[in-house]
């Protein structure tokens, strides 16, 4: 018989549902997204998270011996939700005019998202600490990988130019949905994406494709 782990609750707290462990960590993980990204990383508390989770702190420090700990790991599923967005946009087509629409719209669909996970990628208060900035910048890092991939398939341009390319396209795709989401003239996504799109496009389709 295989055995399940269960979190052990504070018997000074009245007693609820104990969850097995990967059910409570992602219980965990959502509160914590809901305060940090409410709060920031230097103002939210872990009292604070164990209050939104509905649990103790003993629970909490189970799962996350620190702050640090349970942001990096916020990082870690926030990283590869846009990353795996940006693989799935590219993969949805052979046309390379709709892989640069596919490829923008995965970025605007990813900062309209109500959670707001993406603040704690492109807006974190705590980009000094080299473990965050390394988790932020693995975005651009493993977005442009794949992009240059198939600017270097279609274009025949060495490494180097085909990054450079990605890197710049990536950088549209990131600023413009930031902007975007706070821009107060209410542009739809849709308009927003083909707007946004049609100059990437028109700047990427000058580099012609190879047989």
């Amino acid at each position: 018989m295989v055995s399940r782990s269960y979190d052990v609750e504070d018997p000074r707290r009245p007693r609820g549902i104990r969850l097995p462990r990967r059910e409570r960590r992602a219980q965990l993980l959502a509160s914590a997204l809901e305060v940090f990204v409410a709060q920031g990383y230097h103002a939210a508390a872990m009292d604070d998270i164990a209050e939104r989770a509905g649990v103790s702190k003993p629970v909490l420090y189970q799962h996350f011996p620190g702050k640090l700990d349970l942001y990096l790991a916020l990082l870690d599923k926030a990283c590869d939700d846009i990353i795996a967005n940006c693989r799935a946009a590219l993969e949805s087509t052979t046309d390379n005019k709709l892989r640069v629409a596919a490829t923008m719209d995965a970025f605007f669909g990813y900062v309209a998202h109500d959670a707001g996970a993406f603040r704690l990628v492109f807006e974190s208060d705590f980009t000094s600490e080299p473990a965050v900035r390394d988790h932020v910048d693995r975005v651009t890092t493993e977005c442009a990988a794949l992009i240059t991939e198939v600017i270097k398939e279609d274009t025949g341009l060495p490494d180097a130019a085909s990054r450079l390319l990605a890197v710049s396209l990536v950088g549209i795709g990131q600023v413009s949905a930031r902007y975007w989401l706070q821009d107060p003239s209410g542009i739809a996504r849709q308009e927003a994406v083909a707007l946004v799109s049609a100059l990437a496009w028109r700047g990427i389709r000058g580099y012609p494709k190879t047989d």
